[in-house]
């Protein structure tokens, strides 16, 4: 039977034909794509191959699909954990170009067969419908993608180019009219609040950042973001990125405190109570003073719900000189108390390598200053405005409870929950073990 036979027969029964054959191309393009801050792993150089698939012909008005099969990621799965059947979802962007110009998000399903660690990914094809507004030959050119991996937590490795990208597929466009080619934002998908999140440490050196307080009647000072890596004991993998700002306020001779650390960067896998969560950070004092000065937030004032986004709460607490001159402030060790109804869970995280300073305040020393030990403040209502003495503690962040150290468990070594804390991954035992 003919070609022009079977149309015919098709058409009588019902079932639309497309008036030209869709077109297959692919490219490829040298990429890096960056871990998750919290597997501690450095940016990845690889090539990525990609099959664009679109109609070859269409009409002004039309809205087609576009379908992204990824035949090469640039990154393996790393040799960490094996990934579980049906946890990998990819998102992406397609540039467009031509006789238009815009962006077209592209999203897959989160489907995939178990991915083995060190083995490459397997990724499912991504899909977008675009809507064509003017007539001419339009250009599809794949971009930036995002692997989202949601078990044991949810994670996003970032994917972008590192050379021009040659065009996919193309479409050719007749009947127009105005207008220009739309097809959605340039989201590219997954977790997009930090716009590329840190990774490869914390920044070196040690600048002093932020504004310099003192003279002027100026009596609030914002310090500058700064990134910090922490390596907590037992619970915490190594090599976590968070960032961190120190904010102050004069009062008087001292200063009030507010530190603030990334927030809501994943999903928590697991549910917890209101009050279980608590953090405090011994902020180090350098330049003319030298010393601690412990901050404190309050507790979570909600039940954290499985799968939402979690913050750590901003830590206050007071800052009082002990010498004269521009001393600086910036991140020092973090402490997650853990407290479920028993004796809490005290998670000690160390700042690892050198960071910034993120603030520097022109100060006039005070009695019974920080200078040489560590300020106990109270801090923790979330105010900012801090109440503490200034009484000086015997050296170092306070830690209360015990630590369980038998039931803790790095996260590679067990499926246990993770929570992560403005950047700052901990992983527990199961939480009947917790609360019992």
């Amino acid at each position: 039977m003919s070609a022009a036979g079977v149309a015919l027969m098709l058409g009588g029964a019902g079932i639309l034909l497309t008036a030209a054959p869709a077109q297959a191309a692919e490219v490829s393009y040298r990429t890096e794509c960056v871990p998750p801050p919290i597997s501690g792993l450095p940016p990845v150089q690889g090539t990525t191959k990609v099959l664009i698939t679109a109609p070859a012909e269409a009409k002004v008005g039309d809205e087609v699909e576009v379908v992204w099969k990824t035949v090469e990621a640039a990154s393996k799965n790393p040799d960490v954990l094996d990934l579980e059947k049906d946890t990998v979802k990819p998102t992406g962007v397609v540039k467009v170009g031509g006789a238009a110009s815009g962006t077209l998000t592209m999203e897959g399903p989160r489907q995939n067969p178990p991915i083995p660690k060190n083995s490459p990914m397997v990724l499912p094809d991504m899909k977008g419908k675009l809507k064509l507004e003017k007539a001419g030959e339009i250009t599809l050119t794949p971009d930036k993608y995002n692997i989202n991996v949601s078990k044991p937590l949810s994670t996003d490795t970032k994917c972008s180019p590192k050379e021009t990208v040659a065009a996919a597929a193309k479409i050719k466009v007749t009947d127009g009219g105005g207008g220009t080619t739309s097809g959605g934002s340039t989201a590219g998908g997954g977790t997009s609040s930090s716009g590329g999140s840190t990774s490869g440490g914390s920044a070196s050196g040690g600048g002093s950042g932020g504004t310099s307080g003192g003279g002027g009647g100026q009596t609030d000072f914002a310090g500058k973001e700064v990134a910090v890596r922490f390596s907590c004991q037992a619970p915490g993998p190594a090599n976590i990125t968070s960032k961190v700002t120190v904010n102050a306020k004069k009062n008087g001779g001292s200063y009030a405190l507010t530190v603030k650390t990334a927030k809501g960067v994943m999903n928590s896998p697991a549910a917890l109570p209101k009050g279980a969560l608590k953090p405090s950070m011994a902020v180090k004092v350098g330049g003319a003073d030298s010393g601690t000065v412990t901050v404190t937030g309050p507790a979570n004032p909600a039940p954290l719900e499985a799968g939402k986004p979690v913050d750590l709460t901003d830590m206050t607490g007071t800052y009082k000189p002990g010498a004269s001159g521009k001393a600086t402030l910036g991140p020092g060790k973090l402490t997650i108390n853990v407290s479920l109804g028993g004796s809490p869970i005290v998670i000690p995280c160390e700042v690892k390598g050198s960071v910034q300073a993120s603030l520097e305040l022109d100060t006039t020393k005070q009695s019974g200053g920080t200078s040489g030990g560590s300020t106990a403040a109270s801090g923790g209502s979330g105010s900012g405005s801090g109440s503490g003495s200034g009484s000086a503690s015997g050296g170092g962040l306070a830690e209360t409870g015990a630590e369980d150290g038998g039931a803790l468990r790095a996260l590679a070594l067990v499926a246990g929950t993770v929570i992560l804390l403005g950047g700052a991954v901990f992983t527990f035992t199961p939480w009947s073990r917790l609360r019992r």
